[in-house]
């Protein structure tokens, strides 16, 4: 080593170390997580994900120049996340930010703002004062991305279906879903293969307008066709998972048994149920209206799988409002908006992927659920009430007169009340011991669908207590998005809730996964800042400098010392 840096050539050596401590950090390089909740870490699924990328992944984010220290944090963890993405992906991830409405004028800016919100990134008005005194100006901020794979792209909505509490707690928890929206993506976008989704109908489920989202959703993401549950003989294998809507007439046991058995060789139901019969258009109508038995004939069904759907309506105070007629001005009808306790705004899970962080759900006139015994079967409560609800018993009177209690919580005074439940494991069959051996000879003989009393394999059943998580409202412009209220102009988060159901059905990658990621918000307290503010302010001005006068001081003392001896 001495005779190296003894050597007349010596600068030539550290220059050759140089170049090659700087290849080997470009090459192999990486960073210790040392936060609790692996903020830093990503998920075995994405890992995996990206070590087997096809080809090149592109990402075009859209948060860029001047913006609020949230949007900046935010934009900060977006690109770190996408520089993980860009080492397990062995080069073939490649990112961009920038903001593409600084170049244009307002004609072009106005088409791709309605283009982007076409593809469901919605833009947001940033407030900004350039001086004090001035006033405030505004301009749009895009915040999401677009991920693109050959001709394919998929748009990424940094704050859609986020749970939003304040901003703080909606930057928090955006971040927390960037993982879970980059790989959910890059997943979608790279499939070889679509599942195949069926639309169940023959028992009175809508094909009309009131589905529209629903079902381009399903043709757009997956092989979609019509199962004529009253027609088919067998339901066929092929199909991935059935979606099941809002059904009116009951079901026969012919029926029945062809849900059953499609259970048991490994296929997944999606059931959205409303069990009572109950509507808007009555109310207003009339003011008031009875809720009554819909007859479906699903209870025995549900309940051998381990879920009673009751035969009540569930009220809640965290509730949609609704526009009322509250009196007249001369000839013109005075409205009012006032919560509608029947329109509960459900919260997620706590613990589950599926509905984790996620935005309220708007459901109308929901049922409640209850979960049974039923052996090897797991169950988890995916969505719920808030702390202040109650159920109503049937036959149920609705009528107006619910408004005058709706903010008194001594009439809520149950909390947390499932509305939607998954179950997942090794079903029996209902008509274990049941059928006779000619049906059963019949279903293996002739349709190549042997009948069996336990399941082949796991399966996932998901029952919700309200279709109207899934129904779309009519406008004058047409059919509106799943989930919003026309009278705050609102768009909840239904239609992330139904993707992330099919997803953890259909998704074999567990990239859902990353969904229930935590990120703990960890704020300052604010009293003790504000009586702490002199000290600190003290400490940040005279702390640095002390540290450099001592500094000096002691390399004085040991030069001194050493000149002197």
């Amino acid at each position: 080593m001495n005779k190296l840096i003894g050597s007349r050539y010596w600068w030539l050596y550290l220059i050759i170390l140089l170049v090659a401590l700087n290849y080997l950090a470009s090459a192999f390089h990486g960073r210790i997580d040392l936060t609790r909740e692996k903020r830093y870490t990503l998920s075995q699924p994405t890992k995996k994900l990206l070590g087997s990328l096809p080809g090149d992944i592109s990402v075009d984010v859209f948060l860029q120049g001047d913006l609020k220290s949230g949007l900046r944090k935010l934009s900060k963890s977006t690109q770190e996340l996408l520089e993980s993405f860009q080492d397990y992906g062995r080069g073939k991830v490649h990112f961009r930010f920038f903001d593409p409405l600084t170049t244009l004028d307002d004609s072009a800016k106005k088409q791709l703002v309605d283009s982007l919100k076409h593809m469901g990134i919605e833009p947001m008005t940033l407030q900004a004062q350039s001086k004090k005194g001035e006033e405030l100006s505004e301009r749009f901020i895009l915040p999401g991305a677009i991920v693109k794979y050959g001709d394919r792209i998929f748009p990424v909505n940094l704050f859609k279906g986020v749970a939003n509490t304040d901003e703080n707690s909606l930057y928090n928890n955006a971040e927390a879903l960037l993982e879970y929206k980059f790989a959910n993506a890059i997943n979608k976008l790279t499939q070889q293969t679509m599942p195949a989704v069926g639309y169940v109908v023959g028992n009175g489920e809508p094909l009309d307008f009131s589905v529209y989202n629903l079902i381009e959703g399903l043709r757009k993401n997956y092989r979609f066709g019509i199962v004529r549950l009253d027609s088919l003989p067998v339901i066929p294998s092929a199909y991935d998972a059935l979606v099941l809507v809002k059904p009116t007439s009951a079901f026969s046991l012919q029926e029945k048994l062809k849900l059953d058995q499609y259970v048991m060789h490994g296929g997944s139901i999606l059931y959205m149920i409303d069990n009572l019969h109950a509507e808007m258009d009555s109310i207003r109508l009339d003011k008031e209206t009875v809720a009554y038995d819909r007859g479906l004939n699903l209870e025995d069904l549900f309940f051998k799988y381990g879920v009673r759907l009751n035969q009540d309506l569930v009220q809640d105070m965290q509730c949609a409002t609704i526009n009322f007629v509250v009196g007249m001005t001369g000839d013109k009808p005075q409205i009012q908006p006032l919560p509608w306790p029947y329109f509960p705004l459900l919260s997620g899970s706590l613990t589950h992927p599926i509905s984790k962080n996620l935005d309220p759900v708007y459901a109308k006139f929901t049922n409640s659920v209850d979960t049974v015994r039923a052996a090897g079967i797991s169950k988890q409560v995916l969505l719920q009430t808030s702390a202040n609800g109650r159920v109503i018993g049937t036959p149920a009177m609705i009528s107006f007169e619910s408004v005058k209690q709706a903010s008194d919580p001594k009439f809520f005074s149950r909390a947390n009340i499932p509305a939607c439940v998954l179950l997942e494991g090794r079903f029996s069959s209902l008509y274990a011991n049941r059928l006779s051996s000619g049906l059963a000879d019949t279903l293996s003989r002739l349709y190549h669908q042997p009948y069996l009393s336990q399941a082949e394999k796991p399966a996932k059943v998901i029952v919700c207590g309200s279709a109207e998580i899934v129904i779309n409202e009519i406008t004058q412009r047409g059919p509106a998005p799943m989930g919003y209220n026309k009278d705050i102009n609102y768009t909840f988060a239904n239609q992330e809730f139904l993707q992330n159901c099919l997803d953890y059905i259909l998704d074999p990658s567990g990239i859902l996964e990353t969904r229930s990621k935590d990120l703990t918000l960890r704020l300052l307290d604010p009293k003790k800042l504000e009586d702490d503010r002199s000290f600190w302010q003290w400490v940040n001005i005279t702390g640095p400098l002390l540290l450099v006068l001592a500094g000096g001081m002691l390399y004085q003392f040991l030069r001194k010392r050493k000149y002197q001896s």
